[in-house]
């Protein structure tokens, strides 16, 4: 896979040269310290570790400053004759060709690694987005096919037990919304208890209407259902109350047990 955006895997600001700055400055004062005990030995070794420690943490551009100026700096106060640039020797040569051949290959190897590294992340990045978006996608077609499924089961359920068949309540899932924004149906009940009445309502005791209409959940109940020989009077039935999640909603099956 091409990233293009390796490349920018520096941080960006002038904070950063101020922090290369800082790493010439430190190397310059350890190499001093130093050079009573080195001489002209090793003048630029500081400044290679410096500019490479640079180039790890802040970029190609501000290791490259430290390089060069740590060559002149190195030039000019650790090779003899000390404090004087006019003069060129042979270890002025060896210097001007050693250090800027060792450090730009060990910096130029540390940016290659340092890209490698940033687009690694950015690619882990990248898998990672994906994967959460099929996992999401994969969640959402399981809801889609469960709802899908008790959908089928309620029209099973209604189609074989439709002698039985009392009312459906709906539930619709912001209910508790328009509970709290006061929305009512035409007929007077809260949004979440609509009703479709089924062969067997008519037949219920109106007492129990109200009663399964705002207080309805799943699981067993007994009711008050008309006679059919004394219109008058009631018997008592055992309910059974199921719950169907469909795509359109929930919603409340209750029919009898007989």
């Amino acid at each position: 896979m091409k990233v293009r955006n390796a490349r920018h895997w520096a941080p960006r600001g002038p904070r950063r040269w101020c922090l290369a700055a800082g790493a010439l400055a430190l190397a310059s004062v350890v190499r001093l310290a130093l050079h009573p005990l080195l001489g002209p030995m090793m003048p630029a070794t500081t400044f290679c570790i410096a500019a490479s420690l640079v180039e790890y943490f802040l970029g190609l551009g501000p290791a490259m400053t430290v390089m060069v100026l740590g060559l002149g700096i190195a030039d000019f106060m650790f090779v003899p004759p000390y404090d004087l640039i006019t003069y060129v020797d042979a270890r002025d040569v060896i210097l001007l060709v050693s250090y800027p051949l060792v450090t730009v290959i060990v910096i130029l190897l540390i940016e290659r690694l340092r890209r490698e590294q940033f687009r690694a992340q950015l690619i882990a990045s990248v898998a990672q987005s994906r994967y959460e978006m099929l996992l999401r996608h994969d969640n959402e077609r399981a809801l889609a096919r469960r709802a899908f499924d008790e959908t089928h089961r309620l029209l099973r359920h209604l189609a074989q037990h439709h002698d039985g068949f009392i009312l459906i309540k709906g539930l619709e899932r912001n209910a508790a919304q328009r509970a709290s924004a006061g929305q009512s149906t035409a007929h007077g009940l809260p949004a979440a208890a609509q009703v479709a009445p089924g062969p067997l309502f008519d037949a219920l005791h109106p007492e129990d209407v109200q009663r399964l209409t705002h207080a309805l959940s799943p699981g067993h109940h007994r009711v008050r259902l008309r006679s059919e020989q004394h219109k008058r009077e009631y018997r008592h039935a055992n309910c059974n109350c199921e719950r169907f999640t469909t795509h359109a909603g929930d919603f409340l099956v209750l029919r009898t047990e007989d």
